[in-house]
């Protein structure tokens, strides 16, 4: 099978580039053939053999000029049209696999795909795994970032929300972009191009299952885990960690003062984000900052439990698969996909959503219950997560299915 994964970004970048390196080197190492398009950037890693790639673009750097002049490429971009008909026409990819694509690539490319089809009579699908809530809302998180509010009020295609919330970056223009964005290819229905779409939580499935136009057309697959590391379970040392981005959305400023007010516990932090600075504010927490994987799952592993406290709809995230793996119990917020891996009472708890006061309770009354973490503890050690392999087996049944 020749399968062509697409994604704006082609070197580490974030989840869905994790995403995809980890997949194609797996399913090449099954027998597939796998070719990447994207756009070309220094750092690229991956590609095509017929180096086509879209320029670079860059919506925060540049002067005004160059930001106007990308802002009229994120609705529609007649290069990346171009640039995979060079692909599709010398790879004959099986399989078309979207990933993060709107903006930079734009959803022009699937009419390009669709258009191909048409031509060579090839029975190449497309196959979407949705990382976020892009095809439903502008800023794809379902939160305004001026104020953190959840919002689901584009979900339905009304996409002038977006404008009035000035919820791109906190800009009139770029949400107006962004809503054009959205209606330019509602009208065009393009979304109903696309043959099945992975959702990584039942919570995201729902969600985009809204669509009339994919609502037929939705699996739950979970994410997985990468790789297997061993478990500290009778070397737990006293700190509680939090690994992952810095930044408002994921519960920093919550976590940060309520580990202010428990000056009694000891809490690392591991990662990085826009929020760093903030850490130093309170004497008990550790930034160890950005460690590789066998560094970081050391310290997830030897805590006593790991804390997330999200304040977006997270879909499936990363770390919390990765801590219960690992033996360690999360603590976690009762929002978006994360309650579908923490089973309370289990392997964790779950508290409110930005409730400051009952996080900062049931941090306090877990560090003082060895018994029931040590329970949990256990328990963590009986949850099965897919690894790569098994997800790539999952997938090709997906892909198949899809034919």
């Amino acid at each position: 099978m020749r399968i062509l994964f697409v994604n704006k970004f082609l070197y580490p970048n974030g989840g869905s580039e994790s995403y995809i390196f980890q997949l194609g080197r797996c399913l090449e190492l099954m027998g597939h053939e796998v070719q990447y398009f994207g756009m070309d950037h220094k750092d690229r890693c991956v590609g095509n053999r017929a180096g086509a790639y879209t320029r670079n673009m860059d919506f925060h750097k540049g002067s005004i000029k160059d930001k106007l002049t990308a802002a009229g490429r994120i609705i529609y971009s007649r290069e990346a049209r171009k640039k995979i008909r060079a692909v599709l026409d010398d790879f004959q990819p099986d399989i078309c696999h979207l990933n993060n694509f709107n903006y930079q690539l734009t959803p022009s490319i699937i009419l390009e795909i669709v258009r191909w089809r048409k031509d060579t009579g090839r029975s190449c699908r497309i196959v979407y795994t949705a990382h976020d809530y892009q095809l439903l809302c502008p800023n794809h998180m379902f939160r305004n970032p001026n104020d953190g509010s959840l919002c689901r009020k584009c979900a339905g295609g009304s996409f002038y929300h977006c404008i009035l919330g000035r919820c791109i970056h906190g800009s009139r223009m770029r949400s107006m972009f962004g809503a054009m964005e959205g209606y330019f290819w509602k009208w065009k229905r393009v979304y109903g191009y696309i043959d099945t779409v992975i959702c990584c939580s039942e919570f995201m499935k729902e969600q985009i299952d809204r669509r009339s136009d994919l609502s037929d057309k939705t699996v739950m697959l979970r994410n997985f885990i990468e790789g297997h590391y061993k478990a500290q379970k009778d070397i737990k040392k006293p700190y509680i960690i939090y690994f992952g981005r810095y930044s408002e959305e994921k519960g920093i400023r919550d976590l940060v003062q309520v580990c202010r007010e428990l000056s009694d516990i000891d809490f690392v932090f591991a990662g990085d984000g826009p929020l760093k600075d903030l850490l130093g504010s309170s004497g008990n927490i550790c930034d160890v900052g950005f460690k590789n994987k066998d560094e970081l799952m050391k310290l997830v592993s030897e805590a006593r439990f790991s804390v997330y406290p999200s304040v977006w709809y997270e879909n499936g995230p990363f770390s919390i698969m990765e801590s219960i793996s690992v033996g360690t119990p999360v603590l976690g917020a009762d929002i978006g996909g994360i309650p579908e891996l923490i089973r309370p009472g289990v392997c964790g708890e779950l508290y409110k959503s930005g409730d400051r006061d009952e996080l900062r309770e049931r941090i306090s009354s877990l560090w003082k219950d060895k018994g029931r973490l040590d329970g949990y503890a256990e328990n963590c050690l009986k949850i099965h997560f897919d690894d790569v392999e098994e997800y790539c087996v999952k997938l090709i049944h997906i892909y198949q299915q899809t034919e």
